[in-house]
């Protein structure tokens, strides 16, 4: 049974369900409380659940000092300050909106594995990058013809854009982690556990108060956040990566925004233009050749 392709299509479609339905929890999180109270929140209680997890699994904890240095390089760039842009985002952008711009990881990967790695892109990375940079633009046109930073919409996808900058350079520390052969579990539990210490110093040196919202959406977004957007997604996609390959398991960030994008437009009233149509169509076509690489070709960092 674990080994049927059954198998595999259910982790593949846990992680585009989890993380296609993660921004629109995020969206409840907008409140009295900091953005970086929330993520702060959300990753020390998914550090408790993913070092528990690593303890079963017998994955080995300690690490020198530079394995620590990368471990936190992750986690500040994949579990606090990418989250922390997307929240402050989210005040502003519709949650399919910021799932689309969030999409553009997979391009983004590849070119920071270019410069980072020394992996070398195919002429075609170029293309699919220019094809979703042009489909970012034509989505956001509005704001961007008017790019203005008092404009809410125009910091909102400045925002979105920069944390998912963060979220790829995450992923080329992790990826940096798995060619040093660390263990997955262990090194995104001490990633998570320096996400949230950095966002409470943020909170702290910010000044904001350590408040905790009682509203019941609020609360029951935290938990859908911790325990589906950030333990079962990533255990589930780092168990589809390690049984298919990450160039196939990747799919999933081109799919995640059409179910986003969907809930917005019953949620949050999101209204399909023909621009938006268009921008939509851009951005996934350039995903989608970025994934579809001819075979022979090198795997490339996938989005985790």
């Amino acid at each position: 049974m674990r080994n049927s392709p059954l198998f595999n299509l259910g982790l593949y479609g846990a992680t585009v369900l989890f993380w296609g339905t993660t921004w629109i929890a995020m969206k409840y999180q907008v409140g009295p409380v900091a953005p970086e109270l929330s993520v702060a929140y959300r990753f020390t209680l998914a550090t408790a659940v993913v070092f528990l997890w690593a303890r079963l699994a017998r994955q080995r904890f300690g690490f020198g000092l530079r394995v620590h240095l990368l471990l936190a390089a992750m986690g500040l760039c994949m579990f606090s300050f990418n989250f922390y842009f997307f929240y402050r985002a989210a005040a502003s952008v519709t949650s399919g909106l910021l799932a689309v711009v969030f999409s553009m990881t997979v391009v983004l990967n590849i070119i920071n594995g270019r410069l980072l790695l020394g992996r070398r892109a195919a002429p075609r990375t170029l293309v699919a990058a220019a094809l979703g940079v042009a489909g970012i633009v034509v989505l956001f046109w509005p704001e961007v013809s008017r790019f203005d930073l008092a404009d809410d919409g125009s910091l909102g996808l400045l925002l979105a854009l920069t944390g998912t900058l963060c979220f790829s350079l995450g992923n080329i520390a992790s990826a940096r982690a798995q060619m040093l052969g660390l263990p997955v579990l262990s090194c995104n539990a001490w990633g998570m556990a320096y996400g949230a210490l950095a966002m409470y110093a943020v909170a702290l040196v910010g000044g904001a108060p350590f408040v905790l919202d009682s509203a019941t959406s609020y609360l029951i977004g935290l938990l859908y956040l911790t325990l589906c957007g950030s333990v079962l997604a990533f255990g589930a996609y780092l168990t589809l990566l390690g049984r298919i390959g990450a160039d196939r398991a990747a799919y999933a960030t081109v799919l995640f925004p059409l179910v986003a994008l969907a809930i917005s437009t019953v949620v949050e009233d999101y209204v399909w233009t023909p621009a938006a149509l268009a921008g939509v169509a851009l951005v996934l076509a350039g995903n989608l050749l970025v994934l579809l690489r001819p075979r022979g070709a090198s795997p490339q960092v996938a989005a985790e």
